[in-house]
C-alpha cells in the first residue's frame, strides 16, 4: 500500500512510530509536511505540490494536523480527498471536531452525554448564563488546544471579568464557551484512544498541583487505567458522532455518569509511553483493512 502521512515532520515521536510500524508490515511510506504543500486548483487536476513535485496518487493518506493549521491542512486534505484518496480523518470530521461549539452541538445531536454548557456573543447575557450555570465556570475558547483558553471562574466577579476581558479581545470572533465544573473530577480526565469500533489504549490523566486541567501538556500525569463498559460505550459514541475512524476521547467522570469532554481528531502518542499498548501498529492495520486498493490488490503490504 502507498500511504502518505500528513504531519508536522518527520521528527514528531507520533510521525516515527507510525513510519516504523506500517514500514515493518510492508508498506510504501510518504512522510508530508502539509503545511509546505500546494495546491492546484484546476478542476480537471486537483493536484498536490510537495517540494516541487507534484505528488502521486496514494492509496490512503493519514493525516497528523496541527491545531495550528487546521484551515491549510484540511484544505490539503480535501484535495487529496477530490482525487479519491482514502483517508483516515475526513477534513469536514477534523474542522467539526477543532470547533468546540459545533463538536458540542454534534455531541448534542447524537445524545452523547457531556457537561452543560452555553454560548453567548452579548456581554449583557452574563449574569442569565451565570444563573443558568453555576458557580464554579469553566470558561473557554471554541479553538483552544492543549488546555490554553481555559479558565475556572470561583466567583461571579470573576467570571464577569474574564468574560468581560474574552469579548473585548477576542478580535477574530472565537466563539466562548462556559461550561459546568464537575467536582468530583477537578483535576482529572480519562483518555480514551479509539481506532475503528475498538478502544485500543486508555488512560486517567492528572494534575500534579491546584490545576483544574489535566492535559500532559499542561504537566499533567499519565497512568493505565481500565475503562468501564459504560466509557468505552460513550468513547465510541462520540466518535462515530463525529464522523472520526480515529481520535482521542476525553471523558470525565461525573456522580451522573461519564461525560465527554471532547474528541481530538489527532490524538497524541503519550499514551503508547503511558499504557505500553502499541496505538501505532493498530493505526496502520485499520487502514489496512479499511483503504481501497487499486488495481485489486488487497492483502498486507500490496
Amino acid at each position: 500500500m502507498k500511504l502518505a502521512i500528513l504531519s508536522n515532520g518527520p521528527g514528531n515521536y507520533s510521525t516515527k512510530r507510525l513510519v516504523e510500524e506500517a514500514v515493518k508490515r510492508g508498506h510504501d511510506v510518504k512522510v508530508i509536511k502539509y503545511k509546505n504543500c500546494y495546491l492546484s486548483l484546476d478542476d480537471k487536476h486537483p493536484d498536490v505540490y510537495y517540494e516541487g513535485e507534484k505528488l502521486e496518487k496514494f492509496d490512503a493518506i493519514l493525516p497528523r494536523i496541527s491545531n495550528g493549521m487546521t484551515r491549510y491542512g484540511c484544505a490539503v486534505v480535501r484535495q487529496f480527498e477530490m482525487q479519491g484518496v482514502w483517508t483516515s480523518a475526513p477534513s469536514v470530521a477534523i474542522t467539526r471536531a477543532r470547533d468546540k461549539l459545533r463538536a458540542a452541538q454534534i455531541l448534542a445531536k447524537y445524545d452523547v452525554d457531556t457537561p452543560k454548557t452555553l454560548v453567548s456573543r452579548n456581554t449583557s447575557d452574563i449574569d442569565d448564563l451565570l444563573e443558568q450555570i453555576g458557580l464554579p465556570v469553566i470558561i473557554k475558547l471554541a479553538t483552544g488546544t492543549h488546555g490554553n483558553g481555559v479558565i475556572l471562574a470561583d466567583t461571579r466577579k470573576a467570571a464577569k471579568s474574564a468574560l468581560q476581558a474574552f469579548y473585548l479581545y477576542n478580535e477574530d470572533g472565537t466563539n466562548i464557551l462556559l461550561q459546568e465544573f464537575i467536582k468530583e473530577s477537578a483535576g482529572t480526565d480519562i483518555r480514551a484512544f479509539v481506532v475503528g469500533n475498538q478502544v485500543v489504549a486508555s488512560m486517567q490523566r492528572a494534575s500534579l498541583d491546584d490545576d483544574f486541567r489535566s492535559n500532559l501538556h499542561q504537566g499533567g500525569q499519565g497512568t493505565p487505567i481500565k475503562l468501564t463498559a459504560d466509557e468505552k460505550k460513550i468513547a465510541l459514541k462520540a466518535a462515530r458522532a463525529m464522523g472520526l475512524h480515529i481520535c482521542g476521547v476525553d471523558i470525565m467522570r461525573s456522580a451522573r455518569g461519564p461525560l465527554v469532554l471532547e474528541v481530538n481528531a489527532s490524538p497524541g502518542f503519550g499514551i503508547e509511553k503511558v499504557t505500553g499498548k502499541d496505538v501505532a501498529s493498530k493505526m496502520i492495520e485499520y487502514i489496512e483493512l479499511n483503504a481501497p486498493r487499486r488495481n485489486g490488490k488487497d492483502r498486507v503490504g500490496a
